[in-house]
């Protein structure tokens, strides 16, 4: 137990810059609360004690604002940094080094008592406020971008934005990468794809309107010419 203590806090101190001192992050990390007292409920929950389980899991939300049902089973070295609002699902499954903001839900869409919420790979980031809905597989190593909702699978190592949730980017390699900002936009991409397009499109027909001129003006000088000349045989009298 003292052991993943101690992996618990070194890991906050990897992962939050803000962090200045072991014992701050023993006292002052909600998100670490959170995990914590979850091991205890997810224990009573394992052990038929179902009532302390979710007593357990009451007090945990009371006391740091992060739901987590005991059911849920949660990995090793799981960070929920600035955990307020974040909620976890009975039958959600979170790997191991997955970095989770607040604001984050995963949901459930069935009322069967089937498996029915998410399932997060190892080394996963996911952003503020996102929604990962449905029992749906996240591949190692990915990143939800903040704001999304997703609904369909995602591959490992891919980046996924959006409302609903698209896949982006693909293979990023499998590290703790907590950049979950700046990341694309695949909407203005392609506005972006057609403003260019439109400007391609007007330079050709601004070059086939000067082509179509100078024709005109060549097919008009053409007939002057034949005409002086039937004019000037006599043929125009």
């Amino acid at each position: 137990m003292f052991d993943r203590i101690r992996e618990d806090l070194e890991m906050v101190r990897m992962r939050d810059p803000a962090a200045r001192s072991t014992l701050e992050i023993f006292f002052c990390y909600p998100g670490l609360h959170a995990i914590w007292l979850h091991r205890l409920a997810s224990w009573f929950w394992n052990h038929k004690l179902l009532f302390l389980g979710r007593l357990t899991s009451t007090i945990n939300r009371l006391l740091t604002g992060i739901e987590i049902h005991p059911g849920a089973t949660i990995g090793r070295r799981v960070f929920i940094d600035h955990g307020m609002g974040v909620v976890i699902g009975e039958t959600a499954e979170v790997g191991e080094d997955v970095l989770i903001y607040q604001g984050v839900v995963l949901g459930g869409t069935s009322l069967e008592k089937i498996k029915r919420h998410p399932t997060i790979g190892n080394g996963v980031v996911i952003g503020s406020g996102a929604k990962i809905i449905g029992n749906i597989k996240i591949g190692d190593a990915s990143k939800i971008g903040a704001g999304s909702v997703v609904l369909k699978p995602v591959p490992a190592g891919s980046t996924c934005v959006g409302i609903p949730g698209r896949v982006v980017q693909e293979e990023r390699k499998c590290a703790i990468d907590l950049d979950h900002g700046e990341l694309p936009d695949p909407v203005a991409e392609v506005i972006n794809l057609l403003l260019k397009r439109q400007d391609e499109m007007e330079a050709q027909i601004k070059e086939l309107g000067i082509t179509s001129t100078v024709m005109k003006a060549n097919g008009l000088l053409t007939r002057k010419t034949e005409m002086e000349e039937i004019f000037s045989e006599g043929a125009g009298i």
